[in-house]
Protein backbone atom coordinates (compact mmCIF):
# COMPACT_ATOMS: atom_id res chain seq x y z
CA UNK A 1 0.00 0.00 0.00
CA UNK A 2 1.31 3.44 -0.94
CA UNK A 3 0.60 6.75 0.72
CA UNK A 4 -0.53 9.20 -1.96
CA UNK A 5 -1.33 12.92 -1.76
CA UNK A 6 -3.10 14.56 -4.71
CA UNK A 7 -3.07 18.35 -5.14
CA UNK A 8 -6.23 19.27 -7.02
CA UNK A 9 -7.79 16.09 -5.71
CA UNK A 10 -11.34 17.38 -6.13
CA UNK A 11 -10.94 18.37 -9.80
CA UNK A 12 -11.69 16.14 -12.76
CA UNK A 13 -8.28 14.55 -13.27
CA UNK A 14 -7.35 14.57 -9.59
CA UNK A 15 -10.60 13.06 -8.36
CA UNK A 16 -10.25 10.18 -10.82
CA UNK A 17 -6.74 9.50 -9.51
CA UNK A 18 -8.00 9.65 -5.92
CA UNK A 19 -10.91 7.32 -6.63
CA UNK A 20 -8.73 4.73 -8.39
CA UNK A 21 -6.07 4.84 -5.68
CA UNK A 22 -8.70 4.34 -2.97
CA UNK A 23 -10.26 1.50 -4.97
CA UNK A 24 -6.91 -0.28 -4.94
CA UNK A 25 -6.49 0.11 -1.19
CA UNK A 26 -3.94 2.92 -1.02
CA UNK A 27 -3.91 5.58 1.69
CA UNK A 28 -4.97 8.75 -0.11
CA UNK A 29 -5.14 12.42 0.85
CA UNK A 30 -6.96 14.76 -1.55
CA UNK A 31 -5.67 18.32 -1.28
CA UNK A 32 -7.75 21.25 -2.52
CA UNK A 33 -8.32 24.90 -1.73
CA UNK A 34 -12.00 24.34 -0.96
CA UNK A 35 -13.82 21.50 0.75
CA UNK A 36 -15.13 18.87 -1.68
CA UNK A 37 -18.83 18.95 -2.53
CA UNK A 38 -18.83 15.17 -2.86
CA UNK A 39 -15.99 13.65 -0.79
CA UNK A 40 -14.65 10.34 -2.04
CA UNK A 41 -15.27 7.62 0.51
CA UNK A 42 -12.02 6.25 1.87
CA UNK A 43 -9.91 9.35 1.13
CA UNK A 44 -8.77 11.95 3.63
CA UNK A 45 -9.03 15.63 2.73
CA UNK A 46 -6.55 18.43 3.36
CA UNK A 47 -7.68 21.98 2.65
CA UNK A 48 -4.90 24.14 1.26
CA UNK A 49 -2.96 25.25 -1.80
CA UNK A 50 0.18 24.09 -3.56
CA UNK A 51 1.33 27.70 -3.13
CA UNK A 52 1.30 27.35 0.67
CA UNK A 53 4.50 25.97 2.22
CA UNK A 54 2.66 24.50 5.19
CA UNK A 55 0.22 22.63 2.96
CA UNK A 56 3.07 21.29 0.83
CA UNK A 57 4.87 20.09 3.95
CA UNK A 58 1.75 18.32 5.22
CA UNK A 59 1.12 16.68 1.85
CA UNK A 60 4.71 15.48 1.62
CA UNK A 61 4.74 14.18 5.17
CA UNK A 62 1.62 12.10 4.46
CA UNK A 63 2.91 10.55 1.24
CA UNK A 64 5.33 8.34 -0.61
CA UNK A 65 4.10 9.94 -3.86
CA UNK A 66 2.58 13.40 -4.40
CA UNK A 67 0.57 14.02 -7.56
CA UNK A 68 -0.17 17.53 -8.84
CA UNK A 69 -3.40 17.93 -10.81
CA UNK A 70 -3.73 21.71 -10.62
CA UNK A 71 -4.45 23.82 -13.71
CA UNK A 72 -2.85 27.27 -14.09
CA UNK A 73 -6.05 29.11 -14.89
CA UNK A 74 -8.10 31.80 -13.18
CA UNK A 75 -6.37 33.15 -10.10
CA UNK A 76 -3.80 30.33 -10.34
CA UNK A 77 -2.49 31.49 -13.72
CA UNK A 78 1.24 32.10 -13.51
CA UNK A 79 1.50 30.48 -10.07
CA UNK A 80 1.35 26.74 -10.73
CA UNK A 81 4.79 26.43 -12.33
CA UNK A 82 6.59 28.03 -9.35
CA UNK A 83 4.37 26.03 -6.97
CA UNK A 84 5.46 22.79 -8.63
CA UNK A 85 9.09 23.94 -8.54
CA UNK A 86 8.86 24.58 -4.79
CA UNK A 87 7.20 21.21 -4.22
CA UNK A 88 9.86 19.48 -6.32
CA UNK A 89 12.68 20.99 -4.29
CA UNK A 90 11.01 19.92 -1.06
CA UNK A 91 10.25 16.44 -2.42
CA UNK A 92 13.89 16.04 -3.40
CA UNK A 93 14.97 16.79 0.16
CA UNK A 94 12.45 14.38 1.67
CA UNK A 95 12.80 11.55 -0.85
CA UNK A 96 9.18 11.70 -2.03
CA UNK A 97 8.33 10.92 -5.66
CA UNK A 98 6.18 13.48 -7.47
CA UNK A 99 3.90 13.18 -10.48
CA UNK A 100 2.54 16.11 -12.48
CA UNK A 101 -0.53 16.00 -14.70
CA UNK A 102 -0.06 18.42 -17.57
CA UNK A 103 -2.21 19.12 -20.59
CA UNK A 104 -2.04 17.81 -24.13
CA UNK A 105 -0.80 21.14 -25.48
CA UNK A 106 2.91 20.45 -25.03
CA UNK A 107 2.77 17.12 -26.91
CA UNK A 108 4.14 16.99 -30.43
CA UNK A 109 1.55 16.45 -33.17
CA UNK A 110 3.98 14.04 -34.89
CA UNK A 111 7.50 12.79 -34.29
CA UNK A 112 9.76 15.82 -34.63
CA UNK A 113 6.75 17.99 -35.37
CA UNK A 114 5.46 21.11 -33.63
CA UNK A 115 3.85 21.03 -30.23
CA UNK A 116 0.08 21.04 -30.26
CA UNK A 117 -0.10 24.53 -28.74
CA UNK A 118 2.09 25.88 -31.56
CA UNK A 119 -0.36 24.82 -34.28
CA UNK A 120 -2.89 27.29 -35.76
CA UNK A 121 -5.81 25.11 -34.69
CA UNK A 122 -4.98 25.25 -30.98
CA UNK A 123 -7.46 27.51 -29.10
CA UNK A 124 -5.69 30.75 -28.18
CA UNK A 125 -7.47 30.99 -24.82
CA UNK A 126 -5.86 27.75 -23.63
CA UNK A 127 -2.34 28.49 -24.81
CA UNK A 128 -1.08 30.39 -21.73
CA UNK A 129 -1.84 27.52 -19.34
CA UNK A 130 -0.36 25.00 -21.78
CA UNK A 131 2.83 27.05 -22.06
CA UNK A 132 3.04 27.32 -18.26
CA UNK A 133 2.69 23.56 -17.81
CA UNK A 134 5.33 23.02 -20.51
CA UNK A 135 7.56 25.23 -18.41
CA UNK A 136 6.90 23.01 -15.39
CA UNK A 137 8.03 20.02 -17.46
CA UNK A 138 11.21 21.85 -18.48
CA UNK A 139 11.86 22.64 -14.80
CA UNK A 140 11.52 18.97 -13.87
CA UNK A 141 13.84 17.90 -16.68
CA UNK A 142 16.51 20.27 -15.36
CA UNK A 143 16.03 19.23 -11.72
CA UNK A 144 18.70 17.30 -9.77
CA UNK A 145 19.01 13.65 -10.75
CA UNK A 146 18.11 12.73 -7.17
CA UNK A 147 14.50 13.89 -7.71
CA UNK A 148 12.19 11.07 -8.78
CA UNK A 149 9.35 12.45 -10.93
CA UNK A 150 6.94 11.60 -13.72
CA UNK A 151 4.81 13.86 -15.91
CA UNK A 152 1.70 12.57 -17.68
CA UNK A 153 -0.21 14.29 -20.47
CA UNK A 154 -3.81 13.29 -21.18
CA UNK A 155 -5.00 13.25 -24.80
CA UNK A 156 -6.56 16.27 -26.51
CA UNK A 157 -10.17 15.25 -25.81
CA UNK A 158 -9.77 14.67 -22.09
CA UNK A 159 -12.02 16.49 -19.62
CA UNK A 160 -15.14 16.55 -17.53
CA UNK A 161 -17.14 17.45 -20.63
CA UNK A 162 -16.59 13.87 -21.88
CA UNK A 163 -16.07 11.52 -18.93
CA UNK A 164 -16.57 8.35 -20.95
CA UNK A 165 -16.93 4.82 -19.61
CA UNK A 166 -14.22 2.65 -18.10
CA UNK A 167 -12.82 0.41 -20.86
CA UNK A 168 -9.99 -1.18 -18.92
CA UNK A 169 -7.38 -0.65 -21.61
CA UNK A 170 -5.42 2.15 -23.27
CA UNK A 171 -2.22 2.89 -25.16
CA UNK A 172 0.85 4.50 -23.61
CA UNK A 173 3.05 6.88 -25.59
CA UNK A 174 5.87 9.34 -25.07
CA UNK A 175 6.12 12.89 -26.39
CA UNK A 176 3.73 12.55 -29.34
CA UNK A 177 -0.04 13.02 -29.16
CA UNK A 178 -1.92 9.71 -29.46
CA UNK A 179 -4.95 9.53 -31.78
CA UNK A 180 -7.04 6.67 -33.14
CA UNK A 181 -7.65 5.85 -36.81
CA UNK A 182 -10.46 8.43 -36.96
CA UNK A 183 -8.25 11.14 -35.53
CA UNK A 184 -9.86 11.07 -32.07
CA UNK A 185 -7.57 11.69 -29.12
CA UNK A 186 -9.45 10.65 -25.99
CA UNK A 187 -9.46 8.72 -22.73
CA UNK A 188 -12.15 8.50 -20.06
CA UNK A 189 -11.57 9.76 -16.55
CA UNK A 190 -11.58 6.35 -14.87
CA UNK A 191 -9.01 4.90 -17.28
CA UNK A 192 -6.84 7.99 -16.93
CA UNK A 193 -6.90 7.50 -13.17
CA UNK A 194 -5.91 3.88 -13.76
CA UNK A 195 -2.91 4.97 -15.86
CA UNK A 196 -1.64 7.30 -13.13
CA UNK A 197 -2.05 4.75 -10.34
CA UNK A 198 -0.41 2.09 -12.54
CA UNK A 199 2.62 4.38 -12.77
CA UNK A 200 2.64 4.84 -9.00
CA UNK A 201 2.44 1.12 -8.34
CA UNK A 202 4.83 0.02 -11.10
CA UNK A 203 7.10 2.94 -12.06
CA UNK A 204 7.91 2.82 -15.76
CA UNK A 205 8.62 6.50 -16.43
CA UNK A 206 11.21 7.77 -13.98
CA UNK A 207 12.18 11.36 -14.71
CA UNK A 208 10.15 11.18 -17.90
CA UNK A 209 6.95 12.36 -19.57
CA UNK A 210 4.38 9.98 -21.01
CA UNK A 211 0.89 10.16 -22.45
CA UNK A 212 -2.09 7.80 -22.60
CA UNK A 213 -5.12 7.44 -24.87
CA UNK A 214 -7.40 4.79 -26.35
Amino acid sequence: MARISVFGGTGYAGSNVVAEAVRRGHSVTAVSRTAPERPIDGADHLQGSILDAGTRASALEAADVVVVAVAPRGDMAGSVEPGIAALAAEADRTGVRIGVIGGAGSLQVAEGGPRLFDTPEFPAEYRPESVEMAGALDDLRSSPESLDWFYVCPPAGFGGFAPGERRGGFRVGGDVLLSDDEGNSFIGGADFGTAVVDEIERPAHRRARFTVAY
